[in-house]
């Protein structure tokens, strides 16, 4: 089951962290490359390496809503959707904030700027974009906390205004999915182990 397979990967990140992640001492900006393969509604690989976007939590793969329509659909190819669209639409250029060297893995805030309209130079933050529209959360900390305060305030005003997927009644929240396997895996007389304290890297 894809879910499943979500969930279990999301684990194998966090027991990745048991050497935490650097915060790199020589980032640079650089646009998502139009050979990125993307992966889910908030990650994407290119030349080996996955980047993900610094506390934003994507709808997992195999979790489904029903539309307006009553058709059941894939909540996870629904946020890839949108990650892809805004990619494309807004073309932003990325920092590499934190890396994960054993996986692999590079954490990213990535912006774009208007270039036309009433908001000509203004920046636009892909995470705080997706979230707002309702197509991605907040990414949470096994406690949790959110990893990335702003993010959660955009995600309390989508939920509020029924953005995106909030219309959906039957939405898989994937930080209630995630939280409670993270909880069954955990006894309940065990503090959690090092390994579990964070879903990502804080700054």
């Amino acid at each position: 089951m894809r879910c499943t397979r979500a969930v279990v990967a999301f684990f194998a990140l966090l027991i990745g962290f048991g050497a935490a992640p650097t915060w790199t001492a020589e980032s640079h900006w650089f646009a998502v490359p139009t050979t990125a393969l993307y992966l889910t509604g908030d990650s994407w690989s290119d030349a080996g390496v996955t980047y993900r976007l610094y506390g934003v939590q994507a709808c997992l793969r195999g979790t489904s809503f029903t539309n307006g329509h009553g058709l059941k659909r894939d909540c996870g190819e629904a946020s890839l959707t949108m990650l892809v669209a805004l990619t494309r639409d807004l073309r932003p250029v990325c920092y590499d904030a934190a890396e994960q060297p054993e996986t692999r893995t590079v954490f990213v805030f990535c912006v774009a700027t208007r270039i036309s309209g009433a908001g000509a130079g203004s920046r636009i933050d892909l995470g705080t974009a997706l979230i707002a529209t309702g197509f991605a959360f907040a990414a949470l900390k096994p406690d949790g906390q959110p990893v990335h305060p702003p993010y959660f305030i955009a995600e309390l005003v989508a939920q509020r205004a029924k953005a995106g997927l909030w219309d959906f009644a039957d939405l898989p929240d994937p930080n209630a999915i995630i939280l409670r396997a993270l909880h069954r895996s955990v006894p309940a007389t065990s503090p959690a182990p090092a390994t579990l304290r964070s879903q990502a890297p804080t700054p």
